[in-house]
C-alpha cells in the first residue's frame, strides 16, 4: 500500500514539474500578486497620510471661535485651508461652484458674528438660570440672538464616511467651545475664582491592541494581504488539478490506474498529499518573500513567532484540503479542459471576492456580509487573522479547521460517489 501510494505521489509531482503554465500559476502568479497589492496598499496608505486635503475656508467671523476652529483643523495635519483662488478671496458662492464641480472636495463657511452672538446668547441663558434661582448678579439685554450655522459644501463624490467623519470633528469642537462659554460666563457672574479649570479633560480614549511581549502586532498592510493571497494561491489550485483528472480521463490513463491492482482512494490520496505538499510550498514561498524582499521594498516587515508559524501551516493545510476537495470535485464532473479551467478560475475568483480577500467584510453589505459565511476562504482568513493580528492559539482557530476539514469531506466524498456512480452506469 504504501509504496502504491509512493508511486501515485511521484506521478502527480511528475505530472506537475512538466505543466509550467500550472507552476506559474501555483508560484508565480501568488508572488506577483502579494507583491504589487501591497505595494499599492502600502503606498496609497502612506501617501493618504502625508498629504493635506485642501479645503476651502470662507470665515465671516473672524473671532475667536472661527479661529479656534481653524487652529484645530490646521493642527491636524489632514488639512490645508485655501482661503484664496487666483489671488482673490473666495466667497462662498465661489466656493460652492469650484466644490460642486469637484475641483475641492470641500468648502466650510463660517457664519458672521458667531463669536459674539454665541457668547450673547450663553450670557442670556446664565443670568435667566441665576435669576430662578434669586441670584441677581446682572440684568441681561434681552436681544433676539438667532441661531447659527457653520455650512459645509462636499464634492458629491465624497464618501459618507468623510462627510460624517468632518460634521462630527466640527460638532465636537464647536460644542466644546460652547461648554468653555458657559463655564467662563457662571465664573464671571458668580465672582468665581479663576483657580478652577473646567478644561482638563476627565474622559480620555486609549486604544488597546492585543499583544505579547517584543511583538509588533499593529495591523499593517503586510500583515492583512499575506494571508489574503496566501488564500488565493491555495485554491487557485482548483485550475491544475482538475485539469489533470480530466486530462487522465480523457487520455485513458484513469481507466488503466483503475483496472490496476490499486484501490481509488490510492489514487486520489496521492493527488491529496501531493497537493498539500504544493499548498505548504505556496505558504512558506509567501512568507519568504514578505520576510526577505518586502525590507528592500520599504514594505513592513512580517514578524512572526514560531508558534504562529506552526499554526498558520496547521490552518494551511485545511484551507488546502478545502481547496482539493472542490478540484476533485470540479475535475470528475468536468469532462473537458475547456469546462474545467474557466470555470474554476471564475469560481476561485468569486470566493475570494465574496470572502474578503479583496474588500473587507465589514464594507459588504448586510446581504454580501451573510453570504461571506459561506465562502471558505472567509474562513480561513478568519483564522489567519485570528493568529497574525488577534494572537489567537490552536483553540481559536479550531472552529475554522472543523469547517474547512468538513468541507474537503463532504466535496470529496460527493465527488466520489458521482464516480463511482458515473463508472456503474
Amino acid at each position: 500500500m504504501w509504496f502504491k501510494l509512493w508511486q501515485c505521489i511521484v506521478k502527480e509531482f511528475k505530472l506537475l514539474l512538466r505543466d509550467i503554465g500550472g507552476l506559474i500559476t501555483l508560484f508565480i502568479m501568488p508572488v506577483i500578486l502579494v507583491v504589487v497589492v501591497t505595494s499599492i496598499q502600502d503606498s496609497t496608505y502612506q501617501s493618504f497620510s502625508a498629504s493635506k486635503i485642501p479645503v476651502l475656508w470662507i470665515d465671516h467671523d473672524q473671532d475667536s471661535i472661527s479661529l479656534h476652529v481653524k487652529k484645530e483643523l490646521e493642527a491636524s495635519q489632514s488639512f490645508s485651508l485655501i482661503t484664496t483662488e487666483n489671488n482673490k478671496a473666495i466667497t462662498e458662492v465661489t466656493a460652492k461652484e469650484l466644490v460642486f464641480k469637484g475641483k475641492y472636495q470641500m468648502a466650510i463657511v463660517i457664519p458672521k458674528n458667531l463669536t459674539s452672538d454665541l457668547n450673547i446668547k450663553v450670557r442670556q441663558n446664565v443670568d435667566g438660570i441665576l435669576d430662578e434661582m434669586g441670584m441677581n448678579t446682572s440684568t441681561y439685554d434681552p436681544v433676539e440672538v438667532e441661531k447659527k450655522e457653520i455650512r459645509l459644501y462636499f464634492d458629491p463624490a465624497t464618501q459618507a464616511a468623510f462627510k460624517n467623519g468632518i460634521k462630527s470633528n466640527i460638532d465636537k469642537m464647536v460644542a466644546q467651545l460652547e461648554s468653555d462659554a458657559i463655564y467662563k460666563t457662571f465664573e464671571t457672574q458668580l465672582g468665581g475664582s479663576s483657580s478652577t479649570s473646567f478644561n482638563d479633560t476627565f474622559i480620555s480614549f486609549k486604544e488597546i491592541v492585543p499583544q505579547e511581549k517584543n511583538a509588533d502586532v499593529v495591523p499593517n498592510s503586510v500583515q492583512h494581504n499575506v494571508p489574503a493571497w496566501t488564500l488565493f494561491a491555495i485554491f487557485f489550485i482548483m485550475v491544475p488539478l482538475s485539469i489533470n483528472i480530466v486530462k487522465e480521463k480523457n487520455q485513458g490513463t484513469y481507466l488503466r490506474l483503475i483496472s490496476s491492482p490499486t484501490s481509488n482512494s490510492i489514487l486520489y490520496l496521492g493527488k491529496i498529499i501531493t497537493y498539500l505538499v504544493i499548498c505548504l510550498l505556496q505558504f512558506y514561498t509567501i512568507l519568504i518573500i514578505a520576510k526577505v524582499v518586502f525590507p528592500y521594498m520599504n514594505l513592513p516587515e512580517l514578524n512572526l513567532s514560531f508558534k504562529k508559524i506552526a499554526l498558520m501551516s496547521a490552518l494551511t493545510l485545511t484551507a488546502g484540503l478545502a481547496a482539493i476537495g472542490m478540484a476533485i470535485l470540479l475535475g470528475i464532473v468536468s469532462k473537458t479542459q475547456e469546462q474545467s479551467a474557466p470555470f474554476g478560475a471564475t469560481f476561485v475568483i468569486i470566493l475570494a471576492a465574496v470572502g474578503g480577500v479583496w474588500i473587507p467584510v465589514f464594507a459588504m453589505s448586510k446581504v454580501m456580509q451573510i453570504a461571506s459565511k459561506a465562502s471558505p476562504m472567509n474562513w480561513a482568513l478568519n483564522g489567519y487573522y485570528d493568529i497574525i493580528l488577534r494572537n489567537g492559539s490552536l483553540i481559536d482557530i479550531i472552529p475554522e479547521m472543523i469547517l474547512l476539514t468538513l468541507f474537503f469531506v463532504v466535496f470529496t466524498t460527493f465527488a466520489l460517489l458521482y464516480d463511482k456512480k458515473k463508472r456503474t452506469v
